[in-house]
């Protein structure tokens, strides 16, 4: 299957390709802005060295997405996800957790709102 063609970094001013959002230089640097400035501060004190390695744990058990495993696709699982988010009382216990792809992750926190709800 053919790839996607490679697109302009989104960085302002940056003529580097990627296949993400920004190349690897900025992505780094994207990421530690949004630390910084966007996330909410109480998110870092629910995920500290603990939550990776259940993370990581969970991730060696499970190493493909469980929602396209149910639609007969194998795809390699790179998130971990809450079924029933920190915020509204869930643990960081197996029965609460569920391996995703980034697309599958990042539909689940679109359907639900969660992710982008100041915009």
């Amino acid at each position: 299957m053919p790839r996607k063609p490679r697109r302009p970094c989104s960085f302002p001013g940056c003529p580097n390709l990627t296949d993400g959002r920004y190349c690897k230089e900025h992505e780094k640097q994207e990421n530690k802005r949004y630390e910084k400035y966007d996330r909410d501060p109480a998110v870092r004190r629910r995920y500290g060295r603990a939550w990776k390695r259940i993370r990581d744990s969970y991730i060696s058990q499970h190493p493909l997405c469980e929602e396209c495993e149910k639609n007969g696709k194998l795809i390699r699982a790179e998130e971990v996800h809450h079924k029933k988010p920190l915020s509204e009382g869930g643990t960081h216990a197996r029965e609460n957790l569920i391996a995703l792809c980034k697309e599958c992750h990042a539909r689940t926190h679109a359907e639900s709102g969660d992710r982008w709800h100041n915009f």
